[in-house]
């Protein structure tokens, strides 16, 4: 046997992938993440709008209940979490949105609102059942069509339009083949907000078509203007809301997130979780209940991010481009300028080698061409030098 006949023989046969992740593709951003790489390797500055990770330092009793959660003896967390944490999240919601939730049947933790979002589909989708769609607003948080595949159900997704300020059409969603609608007010990416009013009608339709309401309510706490309201202010019935410590206190590396609703749709959860993870580690849901316990810490918080907020929107009425109008949530939905026709990709490349780190908005799916996402992560002092240098730019691109 010849030297490559053996090696022939001896490679092993293509590795066998769930057809999901093929069906993913690449890598949306492969192009930006490598040019971000090379200038970071050549030492250029970098102001990153592209992550939608605070910069903001987590508040210190906060950081203290950590430390003095920690026990001499580590052990598993439950699926359930401690009962003061589920207390400290249902005390929040009475004062937040002025409603009464059972912490034992209708309040359940998870290690962070995304991996809650992605596994929630798994309890309540199947291959077999006539109904397995779920609908969803694009462009958005791509989590929900991914937990969606991962569970074996359709895709439904629903183009979000500027014109009616990016509210999920439900007159578009098709019942016969609905099993789950999400709703994500405020929205990621474009900031839109949503009116009581509006998710009363949402749930209405939910309710008499028999679809479970999933609402994703992490930057409901972010606002400048009129608190955003939540779901469950209006119904509680086949509803959950997934809502997050990540923005609302500056803990997205604690991984805190909870779930809360229907005491039926929460049992189903309680159900599924020991097969695919738990509550966060005990220390961590110290942390949180403090968190959820403290109000101080998230209007300090909200004062910054308002005030960066009010800087880019006047910074891009001064530089001409248009940006959708918010007061509330994470992000800032910018209209990229004429120049690049609907080259999103192109114009955040461009702004990329001027140090500037924002996201295309196709990246969100269909309907966010044309458009980019900036994150307010960065502090003042750098929103205002990267200010600067977004200005500039414009004031000489825009001449050419």
């Amino acid at each position: 046997m010849t030297e490559r006949e053996s090696q022939t023989r001896t490679q092993p046969p293509p590795l066998l992938l769930n057809p999901v992740l093929e069906r993913g593709g690449a890598y949306p951003l492969l192009k930006m993440d490598e040019r971000r790489r090379e200038l970071k390797k050549r030492g250029v500055r970098l102001f990153d709008f592209g992550t939608g990770d605070p910069r903001e330092p987590t508040d210190p009793s906060i950081r203290q209940s950590l430390v003095e959660s920690v026990p001499e003896v580590s052990q598993y967390p439950t699926v359930s979490g401690k009962r003061g944490l589920r207390e400290a999240f249902s005390g929040w919601a009475r004062r937040r949105h002025g409603v009464e939730l059972d912490p034992e049947a209708e309040v359940l933790p998870a290690t962070g609102s995304k991996e809650a979002i992605f596994h929630a589909p798994l309890a309540f989708l199947h291959p077999s059942h006539e109904r397995r769609g779920v609908a969803y607003g694009t462009p958005g948080y791509p989590v929900y069509g991914r937990g969606t595949l991962f569970a074996g159900g359709e895709l439904l997704p629903v183009g979000l339009k500027e014109e009616a300020g990016f509210l999920l059409p439900v007159e578009e969603v098709v019942p016969e083949r609905t099993r789950v609608l999400w709703l994500n007010y405020p929205h990621n990416p474009t900031g839109a907000t949503a009116s009581y009013e509006y998710l009363e009608k949402v749930a209405e339709f939910c309710r008499e078509h028999d679809v479970l309401l999933f609402s994703d309510e992490c930057y409901n706490d972010i606002y400048s203007g009129e608190p955003p309201p939540s779901i469950l202010e209006v119904t509680r019935e086949r509803t959950l809301a997934f809502v997050s410590l990540s923005k609302r206190s500056g803990m997205t590396g604690y991984r805190s997130g909870m779930m809360a609703g229907d005491p039926e749709l929460i049992a189903a959860l309680k159900k599924l979780r020991p097969s695919i993870g738990v509550a966060a580690p005990e220390f961590v849901q110290g942390a949180a209940a403090t968190a959820w316990a403290d109000e101080e810490h998230v209007a300090a918080r909200r004062r910054i991010y308002g005030e960066k907020r009010e800087l880019f929107l006047e910074s891009f009425r001064r530089a001409g481009l248009r940006v959708t109008p918010t007061d509330a949530g994470f992000y800032l939905w910018v209209e990229v300028p004429t120049r690049y026709g609907s080259d999103d990709e192109a114009y955040a490349l461009q702004l990329l080698e001027e140090g500037i780190v924002v996201a295309p908005g196709s990246s969100f799916g269909p309907g966010g061409e044309g458009y980019v996402r900036v994150a307010l992560v960065p502090g003042l002092a750098e929103c205002r030098e990267a200010i600067g240098i977004w200005e500039k730019l414009e004031s000489v691109r825009g001449k050419m």
